[in-house]
């Protein structure tokens, strides 16, 4: 049974530290005392094991490591001369020493690192005992001046072990928080696109269960629902297509995406006389010139009378983020409304200019009519969970430099959204607040 070797730059490294141990060991052959081969096979051992590059996290490479302190904390102590034979091999086995430190210092878990960093430490301070200590007599200045020379490389190597951990950790929690924004990204898209259109289907088909309708008026139901559904999968296909970009656009075959994709085609059986089957809208980042056709959609779908007051010239003055931000202020509006009033009398839409300079954003309905049992909505009322919603809505108007209000008036609900026209460096003009009730 064959096994297989392991990647190239193991193999290497296996080579390098067979050569690396014998060329350092080799000497002791020729030398004329036998206790030669302590030191030569301690400093060899310290060597394998720093060469050989192999991620801490694995308890046999922690305990590798913690054996190589043990081997030199055992020859300080019982090595029996002579002097001169330790000068041979020391640079080499301090060297690996402070290698190995740092290295599980960075690699290893916390408690783990500490013990075993702690060994190998001890280890490196009194590894100058070894010549100082031995025949033809000891001597206590060299000694003590050996180990307090040997404290400072000794800690730097913690030092540096330390800060590539802190490094490490912060890497991690900044890889961590990109992946939880990528998520809430994509749960946001889902919510404020993909939820709104399907709520728009459910109340249609609520609509429609309440009355007789000629052929004409189901015909431009089906039209209007194949719309909606094509609308969402649009917007599906949008955020997988986002999912499949590859970072930093290198190109590299390594960082080819994986092809997935929504099919937006429809086939709709037989041809609804006088009624043009729509087509699928295209992707494209949504602004303030898309509210004129985002609440007509609104309107088509119920007898609600509703206008929109949008100052003209004002769209295109913003950034696109910002534009973005407001069309997501309506849609999120007009979503609750048919959530939880979908037989609202009235709506009200208005996007103009303020201060700061800013862009307000308002929209106000007149609340479920009193006593209407009629298209109750998907539940009662109740606050928006998973992250989605106003909450999310506020955070991301709150990250453009904006604030975000919602909560009852008169006899209804009102939305309030302000965006800065120029994008600030800062966090948060105001903090956006957002009453319970619909989300």
């Amino acid at each position: 049974m064959q096994t297989d070797p392991g990647p190239p730059d193991s193999r290497r490294r296996r080579t390098l530290c067979v050569v690396a141990g014998a060329l350092v060991a080799a000497p002791a052959a020729f030398a004329q005392t036998a206790s030669a081969w302590i030191v030569a096979l301690a400093a060899a051992a310290a060597l394998a094991v720093a060469v050989l590059r192999r991620p801490f996290g694995a308890g046999s490479a922690v305990r590798a490591a913690g054996l190589v302190a043990a081997v030199s904390l055992a020859v300080d102590a019982g090595y029996p001369g002579p002097r001169g034979v330790v000068l041979l091999w020391l640079p080499f086995e301090f060297a690996a020493l402070l290698v190995l430190i740092a290295r599980v210092v960075r690699l290893a878990p916390a408690r783990q690192a500490a013990l075993v960093g702690s060994a190998l430490t001890l280890a490196v301070t009194v590894l100058p005992l070894r010549f100082a200590l031995q025949p033809p007599g000891p001597a206590l200045g060299p000694a003590v001046v050996g180990v307090a020379t040997a404290v400072f490389p000794a800690a730097g190597a913690v030092g540096v072990g330390l800060y590539l951990r802190a490094l490490d950790d912060r890497r991690a929690r900044a890889v961590r928080r990109a992946r939880r924004e990528q998520r809430l990204e994509v749960a946001r898209d889902l919510h404020d696109f993909v939820a709104h259109e399907v709520t728009g289907i459910l109340l249609e088909v609520q609509a429609a269960q309440l009355g007789p309708y000629d052929e004409r008026e189901v015909g431009e139901l089906l039209v209007r629902l194949e719309a909606a559904g094509l609308r969402a999968l649009d917007s599906m296909d949008h955020t997988l297509r986002t999912l499949r970009e590859p970072d930093g656009g290198s190109g590299g075959a390594g960082d080819a995406p994986v092809d997935v994709q929504v099919d937006t085609q429809v086939d709709v059986p037989g041809d609804v006389p006088g009624v043009a089957v729509a087509e699928p809208p295209p992707t494209r980042t949504r602004g303030l010139a898309d509210l004129p056709e985002l609440l007509e959609r609104f309107l088509a779908a119920g007898p609600v009378d509703g206008g929109l007051d949008l100052a003209p010239g004002l769209a295109g003055t913003a950034s696109p983020a910002i534009e973005d931000a407001a069309y997501r202020i309506v849609l999120e509006a007009l979503t609750n409304v048919r959530r939880h009033a979908p037989d609202t009398g009235w709506l009200a839409v208005e996007v103009v200019r303020g201060e700061g300079p800013a862009l307000r954003v308002t929209v106000t309905d007149g609340g479920r009519r009193a006593g209407s049992g009629r298209l109750g909505g998907p539940g009662p009322r109740r606050d928006g969970g998973g992250g989605t919603g106003l909450a999310a809505l506020g955070e991301r108007v709150e990250a453009l430099g904006g604030r975000l209000e919602a909560g009852p008036y008169g006899g209804g609900w009102r939305v309030r959204g302000e965006l800065p026209l120029r994008r600030g460096r800062g966090r948060g003009r105001g903090r956006g607040r957002q009453r319970s009730g619909r989300g």
